[in-house]
């Protein structure tokens, strides 16, 4: 899977206390892994990382005596304009926390969240959770329909000499299987998430791609996939 685009923000801000103070308040979130070093507060969050456990998903924030950055990762997978809106709200949140003693230029964050949210309305041509419940029955259909497709293959084999109306059926059995054969994303994730459960919430990628026979590298583009999209977590 290919290397996520990165976007960064940089603001004028004005620290009234000292970076070691505003440390201690952000140590209360446990989101964030902190540094301090060379005048710089740094603080990264990781949201979600790749099968080779490197950060896929995930943001960092500099923190300086009169200037704050936010750089963050968009994957392929993820909208860009809704990635912007999540990081605008973790970052605002951070901000009002240690506004008491670090305060950002108000006009230029309150320019960039009103041309943020333009932007957000102006994409949004119907609601997130319609588009998602759409494409989460599609899903479930399809998942139906691929466990019926096996079982009724199994029945075939053995009753497809009884008559000639079976034979029809195996027909249009073999014709769907023909389809199924092509490994669309869909597919693959379908047969990653049974082998799954087969297989106590674990997965052997090597032997995966044999089962299958697909190469390695498509096996971990479609497990990237899964986690980048959250239908998988990685462990350990």
């Amino acid at each position: 899977m290919p290397a996520p685009k990165m976007e960064k923000l940089v603001f004028q801000a004005k620290l009234s206390g000292t970076l070691e103070n505003l440390q201690e308040t952000i140590k209360s979130l446990p989101a964030y892994e902190i540094d301090l070093d060379g005048g710089v507060l740094t603080l990264a969050r990781v949201e979600s990382r790749n099968i080779h456990k490197m950060p896929y998903l995930f943001y960092l924030i500099e923190i300086k005596s009169e200037e704050v950055s936010v750089s963050y990762s968009i994957p392929s997978t993820t909208g860009e304009i809704l990635r912007r809106a999540s990081i605008l709200k973790d970052f605002s949140s951070l901000m009002s926390l240690i506004s008491e003693h670090y305060v950002v230029d108000q006009g230029k964050l309150m320019q960039y969240i009103a041309s943020t949210l333009d932007t957000t309305i102006k994409g949004l041509s119907q609601p997130y959770s319609t588009l998602f419940n759409q494409y989460n029955t599609v899903m479930v259909d399809y998942r139906a329909v691929k466990r019926l497709n096996v079982e009724l293959s199994a029945s075939n084999r053995n009753l497809i000499v009884q008559t000639s109306q079976l034979s029809e059926e195996n027909k249009k059995m073999s014709e769907e299987l023909d389809k199924l054969k092509k490994h669309s994303d869909e597919s693959l994730m379908v047969m990653v998430q049974d082998w799954i459960d087969v297989h106590n919430n674990s997965i052997d990628v090597s032997q995966f791609a044999k089962t299958y026979d697909i190469s390695v590298p498509r096996a971990e583009e479609i497990l990237d996939k899964m986690v980048s999209l959250g239908y998988l977590e990685m462990k350990g």
